[in-house]
């Protein structure tokens, strides 16, 4: 059941007895002053996109070494999906080939074939893609198992290489235990004769060992005590793995080690500057001294801070519970920070790179809050996006003042800041609809918007209008309608501007308006910037109101050119791809909302929007 409430008509003003007039105060004469010039409705310059090689530790690096052609790589695990972590090296790699006119490859590192899939593989490409980078050579650390076996043999010959029969226990105890605090010292198979380690090592190769039984061990200064690095005690450079890796079948029995494989791999690639995190930095001993001791080009090289993120898990292991747990959609669910999962939330590429070059580069670890992540994301795409009017939670407006068949097109602007986005036409009629927070049953003086008996501006329309009467539910209290006039004055008198201006979308079947959607509002996943600190493990610190769905929303037919004419922006990894890109591209602000785009979940019937980021708006506005 519904009920109805009429607004009394307004009530005249009564009448003044006029007032004498006063003298007027004799006033010193003021000096003129120029009028103020007017600051062009323009955004600010974009930042400098290759800050971070001109300046800081990326500029000393390269001074340390001076090399022409520059050639980078980076090389991934393809064990997982790539992460908010990932984008600071993918930009720091290619982004430092392609500033000094070089050239970097995508080296999948592909030594462990217990844990790589397909899938991985794939995704991994898409992402440095879609970030704007182009791998000079896709190449495979498994390209050169048969080249890494002959340098184990030739390291085993220079005997700086044994076959280890120890147990891990055993192993760990001989590095000094756990905190490496122990006294070190060797075992009995270091001393073997560099004939016996050469069988062994076949024998390993051609089955003889099950995995653990034995292993080759890099030969370097375990038996030093004044040795400090634990990167220089006996790495392991050769297991057993009873697995069939994705490229090489079932040829090998034995895998190299990431210690072995990397620094060789560089080298072969003539990799001038490798440039890894700094959990790699004792690994820079290891390093050098493997090349050096097999007499091979080294390269350099240096370390540079890890990029986190507060306020969420990044860790593959905590990703995949809370998928296999049912709290997200998948790895690209928009609540995490893997990349597809920005991607899917709508975060363009540009505004990624933008963040990172923001950032800069030292050896500090840059712990960030996802705020300033967002805030960066807001001001790329205030720039970069068009405006649309969007409502969360429609109510009808019937004017009743206007014909039934009333039509007036309005045209509208996508951007007041970028004429060059062009404009667009949208029906205006006798039914329109606005959100639900825009109206309230009972009035205050602090409150801008519609109220009873009182006016407010639709955006772009020409008159305000006033609203007469309201209808609701008897049942939930909800608002279900509300009636209004069109404040159209008559020919020759003036309007008075309202103080606000409200968005709004008509009904019109003929131009396909409104647009029904269904958005996605994402709130942070986790309660506090450090869910592993919860007492009883980061799920406990899971938000439960992480989503909220509006199922009715509604969108002007503006929707239409916005989808046709993505991606917005048509920047990085997006270039060139003008009417190709994928549904993430179709970007624009919700006027008063928040930026959304649409997810991947949308069908011809049905279009699902995601919120990217909210507005960055005074909360005290009314």
């Amino acid at each position: 059941m519904e009920n109805e409430s009429i607004l009394p008509e307004r009530p005249k003003g009564k009448e003044r007895a006029p007032k004498p007039p006063r003298e007027p105060k004799p006033r010193e004469p003021k000096a003129s002053k120029a009028p103020k010039a007017k600051a062009p409705n323009v955004p600010a310059p974009p930042a400098d996109p290759n800050s971070m090689f001109k300046e800081g530790w990326l500029k000393d690096v390269y001074q340390e070494r001076p090399t022409k052609p520059v050639v980078t790589r980076f090389p991934p695990e393809p064990n997982g999906f790539l992460h908010i972590g990932h984008s600071k090296a993918i930009a720091i790699n290619f982004g430092f080939a392609r500033f000094h006119g070089g050239n970097c490859y995508l080296r999948y590192d592909d030594t462990n074939p217990e844990a790589e899939e397909e899938i991985y593989f794939v995704a991994i490409r898409e992402m440095i893609e879609w970030l704007g980078f182009k791998p000079y050579e896709i190449t495979h650390s498994s390209d050169n198992f048969d080249k890494l076996y002959e340098l184990a043999e030739d390291l085993i010959k220079r005997d700086k290489a044994y076959v280890c029969h120890c147990t891990d226990v055993e192993c760990k105890l001989q590095r000094g235990g756990d905190n490496h605090r122990g006294t070190r010292y060797t075992c009995e198979h270091r001393i073997r004769p560099t004939e016996e380690s050469l069988e062994e090592f076949r024998a390993m190769r051609d089955g003889k060992y099950k995995p653990k039984e034995a292993f080759l061990r890099m030969k370097q200064k375990l038996d030093d005590p004044e040795e400090g690095n634990p990167q220089m005690w006996d790495l392991p450079a050769y297991r057993i793995l009873e697995a069939s890796h994705h490229r090489t079948g079932d040829k090998w029995r034995i895998y190299p080690t990431y210690d072995f494989t990397h620094c060789l791999c560089d080298s072969m690639e003539k990799i001038t500057h490798s440039l890894c995190t700094m959990e790699f930095r004792t690994a820079r001993e290891s390093y050098d001294w493997l090349c050096d001791q097999l007499e091979l080009y080294r390269p350099m090289q240096r370390e540079y801070g890890r990029l986190k993120m507060t306020g969420t898990v990044l860790s593959k292991r905590k990703i995949a519970k809370l998928v296999s747990e049912g709290i997200v959609r998948g790895w690209d669910d928009p609540r995490l920070y893997t990349l597809i999962a920005l991607r899917r939330r709508g975060v363009p590429p540009g505004a990624i790179i933008s963040f990172v070059n923001e950032l800069g580069v030292t050896t500090n670890t840059t712990n960030i809050q996802v705020d300033r992540f967002e805030n960066c994301v807001r001001r790329y795409l205030e720039s970069t996006v068009p405006r649309l009017m969007l409502l969360l939670d429609p109510i009808p407006i019937i004017i009743e003042n206007l014909p039934d068949d009333y039509v007036e097109m309005i045209e509208v602007p996508f951007s007041p800041k970028q004429p060059k986005m062009g404009n667009h036409t949208i029906p205006f009629t006798k039914t329109v609809y606005i959100d639900r927070c825009d109206f309230r049953e009972v009035d205050s003086n602090d409150y801008f918007r519609l109220a009873p008996d009182k006016s407010v501006g639709l955006f772009k329309v020409p008159f305000p209008i006033h609203a007469t009467s309201f209808t609701k539910d008897k049942e939930t209290g909800l608002v279900t309608e509300i009636r209004a006039l069109y404040e159209k004055p008559v020919e020759g008198e003036a309007f008075k501007k309202p103080k606000t201006y409200i968005q709004w979308v008509a009904a019109s079947p003929e131009h396909s308006s409104p647009v029904k959607v269904e958005v996605r509002v994402f709130n942070p996943l986790f309660k506090s910037e450090d869910p592993d600190s919860a007492p009883h493990g980061f799920l406990e610190d899971v938000n439960t109101n992480s989503e909220e769905i509006y199922a009715n929303a509604m969108v002007e037919v503006g929707l239409e050119e916005v989808r046709r004419r993505a991606p917005w922006s048509e920047e990085e990894g997006e270039k060139g791809e003008r009417g190709k890109a994928g549904v993430e591209g179709v970007r624009f602000q919700g006027m008063r909302v928040a930026y959304f785009t649409m997810d991947t979940d949308s069908t011809e019937e049905k279009i699902v929007l995601n919120r990217i980021v909210s507005l960055k708006e005074d909360s005290g506005k009314q």
